[in-house]
């Protein structure tokens, strides 16, 4: 009995202590009227603040929280990513920043164990903006870079109350002292109404990774398989030396990490090249260009204009991008079928060129990273880093070396012509595309369905066709 009396009365003392060490928050809100200003503090239950801030509560709120800080310094990328919601979009937002800089320049575990309390001073803030100007949470956006894809997290749980807060994206989620932890340690899908994230960095070196590797959102996007990113290697450290001196291993390394970021800005400075990215279940498979559907809710747009479905499985996808903005590829599934008529297994290089109704592609190389043996499919992806338009016709190369052309030449003058098959090397009759960008599906057949031998250094010409007959399908499928 004696505990329900001091139960409400311990809650109520510790709202009071809540409300008290609130009044003055660690974090520093900042509001930001245009693009270039360095922003207007809104400061907890100063409703006058709201007013020199300009807020707007009829608009939505974007708010962006940092990560874990080397120098103490806010990094250059906040600028840009406020630049881009502010010049970016169609309907105005309100845009936000939350300051944690003096909890996030701390040894790394300090500033991990400060996510929670900078998680709690978001959660008061639109909490009180909710009380204060009837500001619904169901129109607050956070964006959380690093450790602050967790603080978001955080805000979104200890928000309290029946309702979440309407979105969340976590870029590049941080991983140390994360990684496999419970969904009310980090964060995850329950944290609001709808939550995606990009994963950039996940190498691991020594068990650790920068970035979570474990899906943490409804949508969970891993470009380029999430590990590392193309133009991020240990050769871009001798420009990053130039550029940034004794800065440039942190820069080198910061690279794939902050591309998460950039790839998100990119969305928002880039609206008619939206990177669109597969339902997937790991790297490889994309690789062979075997996750290119669009049903059932399969591929979904990188970015801030994500198509906002909730799953109740987290959806990881998969795809490609360029190594610098606009970082959008277009992906394309090809499935070639060779006959090789030699005993011996043929391990040829090819080159394709790709004529489109816009554009050309030429000389894509294609190693099939085995041996041609008999009858064999092989499917792969081919990226192009623009758009070629529809593709009306392939020219397919077998490049190789002298030694194979005079392998080949003694091939020919052995076989008895008279006696033996016709063909001596490899044969290809169709190429079956699928580009997943408008996922159409395309059949191509040799030009001269006569002569469909391939020889060493031979261009060979595929023309668009339809496949008739149920029989051939089967085959080339």
């Amino acid at each position: 009995m004696a505990l329900t009396v001091l139960e409400p009365f311990q809650r109520r003392s510790q709202d009071v202590e809540t409300k008290k060490t609130l009044q003055e928050t660690k974090t520093r809100f900042l509001l930001f009227e245009e693009e270039a200003d360095k922003g207007c503090q809104i400061r907890l239950n100063h409703p006058d603040t709201l007013q020199e801030c300009s807020f707007n509560a009829s608009l939505p709120l974007v708010m962006i929280i940092h990560g874990w800080s080397v120098d103490g310094m806010l990094e250059t990328w906040i600028w840009q990513m406020v630049a881009a919601l502010k010049s970016g979009l169609s309907q105005p937002v309100n845009v936000g920043l939350a300051d944690w800089i003096t909890l996030a320049h701390q040894h790394y575990a300090i500033a991990v164990r400060n996510t929670r309390l900078v998680g709690q001073e978001v959660a008061a803030l639109l909490r009180w903006l909710e009380e204060s100007v009837q500001f619904s949470r169901s129109n607050v956006h956070l964006i959380g870079y690093s450790l602050g894809a967790h603080v978001s997290g955080f805000a979104g749980s200890y928000i309290g109350g029946m309702h979440k807060i309407g979105r969340i994206t976590g870029l590049d989620a941080a991983g140390p002292l994360f990684e496999g932890t419970s969904p009310s340690d980090r964060l995850s899908p329950d944290d609001a109404n709808f939550v995606d994230a990009i994963h950039t960095f996940t190498r691991e070196h020594m068990g650790l990774s920068v970035g979570i590797k474990q899906p943490v959102a409804h949508y969970d996007f891993y470009p380029n398989g999430g590990s590392f990113q193309p133009g991020c290697h240990f050769l871009e450290l001798y420009k990053h030396i130039a550029k940034y001196g004794f800065n440039a291993i942190t820069q080198t390394i910061k690279c794939a990490h902050e591309r998460s970021v950039h790839l998100f800005i990119d969305s928002l400075l880039h609206t008619s090249m939206q990177s669109t990215a597969y339902l997937c279940s790991n790297m490889d498979s994309f690789s062979q260009g075997l996750c290119l559907s669009c049903k059932k809710g399969r591929c979904n747009t990188l970015g801030y204009h994500i198509r906002q479905d909730r799953q109740s499985k987290s959806r990881r996808l998969f795809l490609v991008t360029r190594a610098q903005s606009p970082f959008k590829v277009y992906h394309y599934q090809f499935k070639i079928q060779f006959i090789n008529q030699v005993a011996k297994p043929v391990e040829p290089t090819f080159a394709m060129s790709l004529l489109g109704t816009k554009e050309e592609m030429k000389k894509i190389p294609i190693t099939l990273g085995e041996g041609i043996t008999s009858n064999k499919t092989y499917s792969f992806l081919i990226t192009l880093d623009f758009d070629i338009g529809e593709l009306i016709m392939i020219k397919f190369k077998w490049e190789n070396s002298a030694v194979w052309a005079n392998v080949w030449n003694t091939v020919q003058t052995i076989i008895p012509w008279g006696t033996g098959p016709r063909y001596s090397g490899l044969l290809l009759k169709i190429i079956k595309v699928k580009a997943g960008e408008t996922q159409q599906r395309m059949t191509f057949c040799s030009e001269n369905m006569e002569d469909l031998q391939l020889h060493p250094i031979q261009e060979k010409i595929f023309v668009r066709c339809e496949v008739n007959s149920k029989k051939l399908k089967q085959k080339i499928r």
